[in-house]
């Protein structure tokens, strides 16, 4: 299995040299605060309200001192802001991003999003600070259907690691480095986007996003 690492415009991580073509955006640091860089499509939404407020922050915190944040509090329950990283279309990826849950009273949450068809078809595995879990779902046609989950501790204002691999059938979850749990299904098997996703009023930042496309 050859293995291709791609960065999602996040940080500017070192990449082992391949015969294969590397996907990879400018570090953040090199962008001022303010709008995403044009590898991102931050106007796709599940759900109602508002469509999230996407952005370039600075975060002394965070990889180069700058992160991407969801900041538009709308507390619509059933809403799920999306940003969208456009460069890579695949099937088979792992995926990892750090995030930081910064606040919200309803939700507190940050998630990764795999084989993104659009915005109401997809993976996606989320951590929730309020309720201390990490569970993931398939969205069908714009409903929210949770697959297997776990209670794990999400602390507030810190940086996590959330990972979610995507071969074949196979899901693998991980949460700080450790796997949490596997599951199987075959709803979405073609090609999608990855992208980052948060929830009502949750108001997180993300930092270094990886993604490694599995080709076989």
């Amino acid at each position: 299995m050859r293995r291709r690492t791609l960065l999602g415009g996040l940080a500017c991580l070192p990449v082992v040299a391949s015969a294969e073509p590397v996907l990879g955006s400018p570090d953040l640091s090199r962008y001022a605060a303010g709008r995403l860089p044009p590898e991102w499509l931050t106007s796709m939404r599940t759900g109602s309200g508002a469509p999230g407020s996407w952005s370039v922050v600075e975060d002394h915190s965070a990889s180069g001192g700058k992160a991407i944040e969801q900041s538009d509090p709308d507390a619509t329950d059933y809403r799920f802001p999306l940003a969208v990283f456009q460069p890579l279309l695949a099937t088979d990826v792992d995926a990892s991003v750090r995030f930081r849950a910064v606040s919200g009273k309803g939700d507190r949450a940050g998630g990764l999003v795999v084989r993104l068809l659009d915005a109401d078809n997809y993976y996606v595995v989320r951590a929730n600070a309020l309720e201390d879990n990490v569970n993931l779902y398939r969205v069908v046609k714009g409903r929210r259907q949770e697959i297997k989950g776990t209670s794990t501790k999400v602390t507030s204002g810190e940086w996590h690691l959330l990972s979610l691999r995507a071969q074949g059938p196979s899901l693998t979850v991980s949460f700080d480095g450790k796997m949490l749990f596997t599951a199987d299904d075959r709803t979405f098997l073609s090609p999608g986007r990855v992208a980052l996703w948060t929830k009502a009023d949750s108001v997180t930042r993300f930092d270094n996003l990886k993604i490694v496309s599995l080709l076989i």
